[in-house]
């Protein structure tokens, strides 16, 4: 319905609201450069083909006023400008490292130089830009075709040329890729997001974007190609629901003109060098010039894709579709979605010889994995009380898994919730305390009762309050739920053992939570089973019929959006963690979160987060002490599902992290 919707629009609006009258996203000034853009921006081929030197000699010459340089020079880098007091260079040159992404520094002049020698062998920053900017007072009051006029004040000032994302078009187009916005010979279209720049001294603001309209089956090259080319932007920082970006609707007010979606588009996000101009305001100096959007300097030197090297499978981005409602792509390296898919083999080993292979859904634990790394708040459900005359009834596969995954998500600075029967909250919550004690989670996790323990009558309607703020569902509480090891709901409507033994009077109708959820596009579901009866293996309910003992009578008929199948559900909790590690320190994924903001992390902080032996037997002797139980032979100690864990599950262990 998304794209649907998305591919029928006429035309997108160019103004912003709200911004006053005077300012850069004012409607004045907005409306004035957007028309003087259009009117001019098709480039014939001279444009294309003019050596740099030539383009700049007419730009001087005044004949070029408020042109859009996109298109021209084919091949040369161009560059966003900024020109700031001497005494706020420094600031704003460590602003810029800060922001990499959206100002990719290329060069920074002398005091009172009008030169870029790296860049262009005879320019003057005084002429040779189409339209230039001018702030007094963090206030834009003129655009103006020169700032020759400025030259006693410019002596005192600083110039800065930052990579522009119109140097990589002509790349991306060599290698097939259609750039509508230069197709339709129209300045490309310009938002302002949610993202928070990283401040520095005076400097403060929110990241522009560029946003391009990119078809489906031509993003991963995109990625590459733009990937390898830093200083002009790199490779995208968003694919899909502009939403997610804060732009409610792509129709709204935004700089630059309107670009045409073809059937199959994506919208595709870049940082952008606009970004400059709200940095310049931020910092509210006596007197500072930018570009004008789309006005840019161009450069002598050549922005092209690096030949003749290979890269590493380290250093090859993939993109994946994680979901279409949203419409959500990410992206890691080849070397990080191998190690993934390795560690989704590794949990299908079945000891018990169940059948636990015919329901395995290749590719749906990197397609978790990567939604829980985007998300910011996950609620975890375990808890199977298959021990009906014992106290407590649950067995000890589940919480180990459902620990590890919190430890690690806690660890990545996501929300933690855990949901339990309100008749056993008691026992989670001395379980994640006892965990904090041992030193496997970081702090507490909230555990909360469904259904809660207000009287609230579990229906559909409880559900969609717990999960959503007052029941809308633009404003969910949660951006993920994950189950695991956690009884669902079969085709009778009861709630079964493996051996199909009812055990509905111990089990709170905790699927109820999956059904809205399944409905709710801003919220992610994950099912981790290892026989079928599991919460969220509805995907699979038909396999679980043909290939499971007692498959007709226990087959959970509750999906999910992704299904995690393992030997032992505890394997699949496990792999989860080991999954999100390995994004975590995979270059490529961890600045496509970042949105190009800020500085790469440290790979090696959460690695001690990584289930291992030592802090496994750690939660196992947890679980022993809370009276948890192995599921199959009801033996308090280390064992889970039948299996010692000094043995299988330590194989497992080395395997994960091999």
């Amino acid at each position: 319905m998304y794209l649907r919707q998305l591919f029928n629009l006429q035309s997108l609006q160019k103004i912003w609201r709200n911004r006053g009258n005077t300012g850069l996203f004012s409607t004045h000034c907005v409306r004035t450069l957007s028309a003087k853009m259009s009117l001019s921006s098709a480039v014939d081929g001279s444009f294309e083909k003019m050596p740099p030197k030539d383009l700049r000699s007419l730009i001087r010459s005044g004949s070029m006023q408020g042109r859009c340089t996109s298109g021209m020079c084919k091949g040369r880098t161009q560059a966003n400008v900024a020109i700031v007091h001497k005494s706020l260079a420094g600031e704003f040159e460590k602003f810029c490292q800060a922001n990499a992404g959206p100002l990719p520094l290329l060069y920074m002049s002398k005091v009172g130089e009008y030169g870029a020698p790296p860049l262009a062998g005879d320019s003057d920053i005084r002429t040779d830009v189409p339209l230039y900017s001018v702030y007094r007072d963090g206030t834009l009051t003129e655009r103006v075709g020169s700032v020759s006029e400025f030259t006693e004040q410019l002596q005192d000032m600083v110039t800065f040329y930052l990579g522009c994302s119109f140097s990589f078009e002509d790349a991306v187009m060599s290698a097939g890729v259609p750039v509508r916005n230069v197709e339709q010979g129209v300045v490309v279209s310009m938002y302002q997001s949610n993202i928070p720049c990283q401040p520095v001294g005076p400097f403060s603001c929110k990241m522009v974007l560029t946003m391009r309209p990119i078809p489906a089956e031509k993003l991963q090259d995109t990625y590459r190609i733009t990937h390898q080319m830093p200083d002009v932007h790199g490779a995208p920082i968003h694919m899909g629901d502009p939403k997610m970006l804060g732009i409610a609707d792509l129709r709204a007010e935004h700089l630059g003109d309107d670009v045409d979606f073809h059937p199959g588009d994506v919208p595709v996000f870049w940082c952008c060098g606009v970004t400059t101009m709200t940095a310049v305001e931020s910092a509210k100096s006596l007197l500072a010039f930018t570009h004008s959007p789309g006005c840019m300097f161009v450069a002598d030197a050549m922005a092209t894709v690096p030949k003749g090297s290979i890269a590493s499978p380290a250093d090859s981005p993939k993109v994946i579709q994680v979901s279409q409602d949203p419409l959500l792509y990410s992206a890691a390296s080849e070397t990080a979605v191998d190690q993934i898919q390795a560690l989704e083999i590794a949990i299908q080993h079945d000891p018990g010889n169940r059948g636990i292979r015919h329901l395995h859904i290749p590719g749906d634990l990197l397609l978790s994995a990567l939604a829980m790394s985007h998300a910011s708040s996950v609620a975890i459900i375990t808890g199977f009380p298959c021990h009906t005359d014992m106290t407590p009834p649950e067995e000890n596969d589940g919480p180990p898994g459902a620990v590890a995954m919190a430890a690690m998500l806690q660890s990545l600075g996501k929300q933690v919730t855990m949901v339990m029967d309100a008749d056993r909250l008691q026992l989670m919550e001395d379980i994640v305390q006892d965990c904090v004690q041992a030193g496997v989670l970081k702090e507490g996790v909230a555990v909360l009762p469904y259904p809660p323990s207000d009287g609230t009558v579990p229906d559909r309607e409880a559900a969609l309050q717990f999960l959503t703020h007052n029941g809308d569902t633009s404003r969910p509480r949660y951006d993920h739920l994950v189950a695991i090891e956690r009884v669902g709901r079969s085709p009778d409507g009861t709630y079964r053992t493996m051996k199909a033994r009812d055990i509905s009077s111990l089990v709170s109708p905790v699927d109820q939570l999956f059904d809205v959820a399944n409905d709710i596009p801003g919220i992610k579901t994950t099912g981790i089973g290892d026989g079928g009866n599991e919460l969220g293996l509805g995907r699979v309910q038909d396999k679980v019929r043909q290939f499971i003992p007692n498959g007709p009578q226990i087959a959970c008929t509750v999906p999910a959006d992704y299904t995690i199948t393992a030997g032992v559900s505890n394997w699949g909790g496990w792999a989860i963690a080991a999954a999100l590690y390995v994004l975590w320190a995979c270059p490529i994924h961890d600045r496509y979160l970042r949105r190009g903001i800020g500085f790469p992390r440290d790979s090696r902080q959460l690695l001690g987060v990584v289930p291992s032996m030592e802090r496994e037997e750690r939660v196992m002797s947890v679980m022993t002490s809370r009276g948890l139980r192995d599921g199959i032979t009801a033996e308090l100690g280390m064992v889970v599902d039948g299996l010692p864990f000094a043995t299988e599950h330590a194989q497992m262990m080395k395997q994960l992290r091999g």
